[in-house]
Order: C-alpha cells, then structure tokens, then sequence
C-alpha cells in the first residue's frame, strides 16, 4: 500500500521537534501536526521562561548579597512588568533562533498547524484553523502531544483564578504575595524566584519533605537555604478547600491535626503533569493508553507496531532531554530497525535553584530496597576552592558505587553548577568509568570539575587502611606517622 507520508509526527514540542527533524534527516518523507505554536511546553511555558526567570531573580538576589564580596551594590524600584517583558522577548528569541517552521520547512517537513486525530491505523484527519479537514495517511505515526498542568479536585478550586505554568508566564502585572502548591520542582523553583523579586511566598504540600524523588538530606539542605531567604513551606498539609476573599485567595488546610489558613493576592498550582491524550481518538487506531499516558514498550512502540509514542505523553517521565531522548530512541527503531531502546538507568534530573540539586541513576533508597551492596562517598562544597572563591559553599557531592570496583550505581550533588557536575558523572556511568578512573582524569584548578573529581578521590581514601599503609612503611622503611582511620566518614 501507498501511503502519502512516511512519517506524521503529531506534536511541536521537544519530542516533536526532535522526531520530525530525525526522520527527514533519514530521508523519510515528513509531516509534523501541531495543534498551537511549534516550541510546545518547554519554549513557551517551561523550561525556557522559567529558567529566564530564576535568572533575572538570581541578579537581583546577588546585587542585594553584593557586601560579601566587598562591593555595595544599592537596588531601589524592581519594574517586574519590565522582567516579565525580558522573559517573554527571551522565548520568542528562542522560537525564531530554533522553532519557526521555516526552519523545519527547509529540512523538507511540511508543518500543518491543525488539530489531529485518528480515523484508522494508517489514517488521521486534520482540523484546520479555517474549518476545514485534511484526511492522510503515512506508514509510521509519531504521538508526541506532550502534557498539560494536573489539577487535584480542592473544594473551592474552580471558584479561583489560579495559575499554573502555562498562565503564569503570560501574566503582567507580578503579584505582592503567592500562595503555592506543590512542593516539587517547579514550586520550588518559582518560589524562590518570587521570594527573591520581593513577593511573600507560602508553599504548601501534602508530603512531609519537598522535592520527593530527591536525596532527603540533600533537599534538607536546599529547604533551609529557601527559608532563609525568606519562603515559607506548609508540609504534610492537606488541603480542606480554597476560597475568593477582598485581598486575595485563601486556602484552609489541616497540619498536624491544626486547622490552618493562609491568604495570599494570587495562587500557582504546581501539583504535577498529565498526558495530553484527549482528541486523538486513539481508539480508532487501536492504540492502548490509560489516563497515565500511552503505552508504549522500551524503544517507544505502542500496542500498533508502526505507531510509536515519546515524551510526555507516555506519562513516564517529564523532562525536555527525557522528551528527547526517547523521540530519539522511538525513530530510530522505527525508521532503521536499529535495536534500540530508552535508557532509563541514566537519566540525570536537576531542580534549578540556588544551589542547584541533581541527581543522576539510582538513589541511595532505590540501592537499600534492592538490597545492593554499596558505598557512599561524600564531598562537601566547603572544599571546593572555586566554590570558597564563588561563595558558594553550602552543597553536598554523593556517590553511590561499588566498593572494591568503584562502579558508580548512582549520584546527587546539590550545589552551585550541579547540573554541570551530575553530567560528569552521568557521563561516567553511561560509559563504564569507575571511581578511579574518575579520580585519575586530570581537571582544571579550581573548577566545579575538580570538585566532582575529588568526591571521586574519597573512593581511594576509604579503600586505604591502616594495615596496608603500616605495611607500605615497613616494606620501604618510611617514617612518617600512620594517618588515622578510626572515622568512616573522614574526608580528604
């Protein structure tokens, strides 16, 4: 049978984009369907605005801290109208530099702005903006239609105004004070930043700690550093209802069996992800999905073997470099055959505030419940000589490895540049180099990167011992003294 494309990718976003740019790079003939604007969450509500943010909140914050390093810096009047104008020319920049579909034209893809949905396991009908509809084929389909904010049922919720990342960013007129829910990455990250540009911020989550999936002594260390300067976290709240009153929103919620309020002018609703599924008319093609995603095999294949499905929309991870990856993975197996599949073993992650928490592999919860046998080697910032010159002190380097090989199983690093540092060691993993190997490659001084490297030095520190180095004398007939050994935890 002639189909008329080879490939329709479904979705403008990160896993779209990538999808369609790697199937015509093979040749296949490529349409690329994208209900809005090409970019998708990332471009436009995530990743980009986001991070656009935190770092005009982080000049401010470090003008303000300015006497540390001998300078008086003074700020007056902060015009956030004027930061939100920044972070909305930033993105747009973003969208004509990487996501125009001129771009994506000239590789060969035709880009229909349109709604999709399948009418067979081969066929789809397109919605255009004027009314009318576009009926297609192709042999392959590529379902990457991303996610859109999850909102729990609070009494009262429907009732309010609220925000969420894909209205907060649209907004000009910043707040005086913020309610937040959810105290994952993104709550996290935005409350700090509001804090930072002037607003009171109260966060609150049902959990007993922030940032769930991460290291609890590392997200320790990462809370105190928000509450001193200055938000304020509500944990193990549960949420009784929220409600419209004259200066703001007010949420009532339960904490350690206390009835409980807080009124703030303006709420963001930070409670997760879920997959955009809806309209696809999945039944027609027969694909199997639930309401956590599509279902979809370790190289991205759904229950239709020539209909593949990456990102967000599978409902298995949320990250734009996860989002690509496995668009990567999912094309290349279905256009070339090649046998590839998701590489979840090596998935870093990092939550975008200062400092800066990562995390690559498994984590030392995963390591106990498997009961794998492993070491921790710890390293703090407070030795890291860039990070004494920076300021930066307050983090904490963990790996966890195998204890007479040096394999690493896992690592979190929080602290200045950790994202930088957890690809070091994502790096690593992926390729087999173990502590020592790790602790052998020479870094430039002073560096991040020599701090990554002398976490890996501890891997030689604790696998030395009393009864080897008084040996190493006797066989050479040093002098010096025994170094003392009696403290597991002993650093170098």
């Amino acid at each position: 049978m002639k189909y008329d494309y080879d490939a329709i990718v479904i979705g403008g976003g990160a896993a779209g984009l990538t999808a369609s740019g790697i199937a015509a790079n093979f040749g296949a003939k490529t349409m690329m369907i994208e209900k809005n604007i090409l970019g998708g969450d990332c471009t436009w509500n995530g990743c980009v605005p986001s991070k656009t943010l935190i770092k005009a909140a982080s000049v401010i914050h470090n003008a303000k801290q300015s006497n540390k390093y001998g300078i008086d810096l003074s700020i007056s009047d902060i015009d956030l109208s004027r930061v939100m104008e920044h972070v909305d020319k930033v993105r747009n920049e973003v969208y004509a530099d990487a996501d125009r579909p001129e771009i994506f034209e000239e590789m060969g893809i035709e880009v229909v702005i349109g709604e999709a949905s399948f009418s067979g396991s081969h066929t789809m009908i397109v919605k255009l903006p004027d009314g009318t509809e576009r009926s297609i084929t192709s042999k392959y389909f590529f379902i990457c239609t991303g996610s859109n904010p999850f909102i729990p049922p609070i009494p009262g919720l429907d009732s309010i105004n609220y925000l969420t990342n894909e209205s907060l960013f649209e907004i000009n007129n910043i707040p005086k004070s913020i309610s937040i829910i959810g105290a994952g990455p993104i709550g996290c990250e935005m409350a700090q930043s509001f804090v930072r540009l002037g607003l009171d911020v109260t966060v609150l989550d049902m959990a007993d700690r922030i940032l769930a999936n991460d290291d609890p002594e590392l997200t320790e260390i990462l809370k105190g550093c928000l509450i001193e300067e200055g938000v304020k976290f509500e944990l193990n709240s549960a949420i009784e209802k929220i409600e419209s009153v004259d200066d703001g929103v007010r949420i009532s919620y339960i904490n350690n069996e206390e009835s409980l309020q807080v009124t703030n002018e303006s709420l963001l609703m930070a409670t997760g992800r879920r997959p955009n599924v809806g309209g696809l008319n999945l039944e027609a093609a027969g694909i199997d999905y639930s309401k956590k995603g599509i279902e979809v095999n370790k190289s991205g294949r759904t229950s239709q073997s020539h209909i593949y499905a990456a990102g967000d929309v599978t409902g298995q991870f949320h990250f734009s470099h996860m989002s690509e990856h496995t668009a990567k993975t999912a094309v290349t197996k279905a256009l070339l055959k090649v046998p590839m599949s998701i590489d979840e073993k090596h998935l870093p992650w990092v939550t975008f505030t200062d400092p800066e928490l990562g995390h690559v592999g498994a984590t030392e919860a995963d390591l106990n419940k498997q009961g794998v046998s492993f070491e921790t080697y710890r390293f703090p910032f407070s030795k890291i000589d860039r990070a004494i010159t920076d300021g930066n002190t307050t983090g904490l380097i963990k790996i966890y490895a195998k204890k007479w090989t040096g394999k690493i199983l896992g690592a979190s690093v929080v602290g200045a540049h950790a994202g930088e540092m957890i690809s070091q060691y994502g790096l690593a993993m992926k390729n087999g180099v173990s502590l020592r190997d790790f602790a052998d490659t020479i870094h430039p001084y002073p560096s991040y990167g020599l701090g990554a490297r002398r976490a890996a030095d501890q891997w030689y520190i604790k696998n030395q011992s009393e009864t080897m180095v008084k040996w190493i004398k006797r066989i050479f007939r040093y002098r010096g003294e025994v170094p003392d050994y009696s403290d597991p935890n002993r650093i170098v």
